[in-house]
This record gives C-alpha cells, sequence and structure tokens, in this order.
C-alpha cells in the first residue's frame, strides 16, 4: 500500500480501518506533514518560501498570489487544493486527510480548523475512520475560530462567522453562525 491507494480510498470516501495497511501509510505521511510544519512554523519565513513549503505539504504547486500567515498545522497534506487569491490567517488546523478544496478569492480566520475525519461511534471500531471531503466555494470569508466539519461544502461567496461549528451545507450567498451554524440572512451586494 502506498500514498496514491490511500489517497484512492479517501477520496472515494471509504473507511480506513484502523491498524489496517492504510492506517500505516496515513501515520506514514502524517510524519512528512508535521516536518514540513515544523519547518514552516519554527521562526519567520519569507511569503516565496512559505508558498514552496506549502507546495511540499500538499505535493502540488501553490500559486503566487497565495498567502498564508504561519503557524498553519496540517498532520497530513497531501489532499489539500488551493486556489488562487486565497489568504489564510494565523493558526489554521487542517485535517486535510477526507480532502480540503479552497476555491479562488476566499479569507480563511484566524485559528480555523477544517475537520476532514470521523471516528467510528462502535466502541470496538473507534479507531476506524470515516473521510468526508470539505468544500469551500469561490470568495468565501470564514471567520477567526470557526470549525468547518466533515463532508461541508461551503457555497461561492458565503460568508461563515466567527466561532461559528458548520456541519451541514451553506448555501451561496448565505451568512450562516452560531453551534451548529444557520443561515441568518444573504450577503448584500
Amino acid at each position: 500500500m502506498d500514498l496514491d491507494d490511500l489517497l484512492d480510498s479517501l477520496n472515494a470516501g471509504r473507511t480506513i480501518p484502523g491498524n489496517s495497511p492504510l492506517h500505516e501509510v496515513m501515520h506514514r505521511v502524517s510524519q512528512d506533514a508535521l516536518r514540513i510544519t515544523g519547518e514552516l512554523n519554527n521562526g519567520y519565513r519569507e511569503p516565496t518560501r512559505v508558498r514552496q513549503l506549502l507546495a511540499q505539504l500538499t505535493g502540488a504547486p501553490v500559486d503566487e498570489s497565495v498567502t498564508v500567515f504561519p503557524p498553519f498545522y496540517s498532520d497530513f497534506g497531501k489532499n489539500i487544493t488551493l486556489g488562487k487569491r486565497i489568504f489564510i490567517n494565523s493558526g489554521c488546523k487542517f485535517q486535510d486527510q477526507g480532502g480540503v478544496v479552497i476555491g479562488d478569492d476566499c479569507l480563511i480566520g484566524h485559528n480555523t480548523v477544517m475537520a476532514t475525519l470521523n471516528h467510528d461511534l462502535a466502541p470496538s471500531r473507534r479507531a476506524d475512520m470515516h473521510p468526508a471531503r470539505i468544500v469551500i466555494g469561490r470568495n468565501v470569508w470564514i471567520g477567526s475560530n470557526a470549525t468547518i466539519l466533515p463532508g461541508v461544502t461551503i457555497g461561492d461567496n458565503a460568508v461563515v462567522a466567527a466561532a461559528s461549528v458548520v456541519t451541514k451545507e451553506v448555501p451561496e450567498i448565505a451568512i450562516v453562525l452560531g453551534s451548529p451554524a444557520r443561515v441568518v440572512r444573504s450577503v448584500p451586494d
């Protein structure tokens, strides 16, 4: 089993059984992510160097229009897809095994958490992981300290208020807030 096998399973939404060969691959890849984020977060880095480290983390080129203010944390890294003109503020944590896709022109506030894995509820299967992709549309603003849970899609031009916990789909141009987040109105034009 290798990273490609793992990504195929994760992106298909298949359960990763605890202590399985795929689980072992996940842990090996996580060590690389921890090493890269350790370098990223250990002192000041020029923006170009930050993007180089992000490219190593994700295994894909990062557009020069992307800005990330460290510290930035990811415990996997290889399932993050970044668009253009994205700003990710400091303290964000991406648990990206299930996939995190961020569209163009997004603003991600301080300390945002994106979690793409759930553990099984059954005590005998608690180590099993259920992946589900998070998709952030174009021109989305996520406020500080928000948490986005597995399987959530946030529509284009939406706003997630600070400290919200997003548990379900957010429609385009909606403003959501609370825990769990609920639509309170539409974004004014």
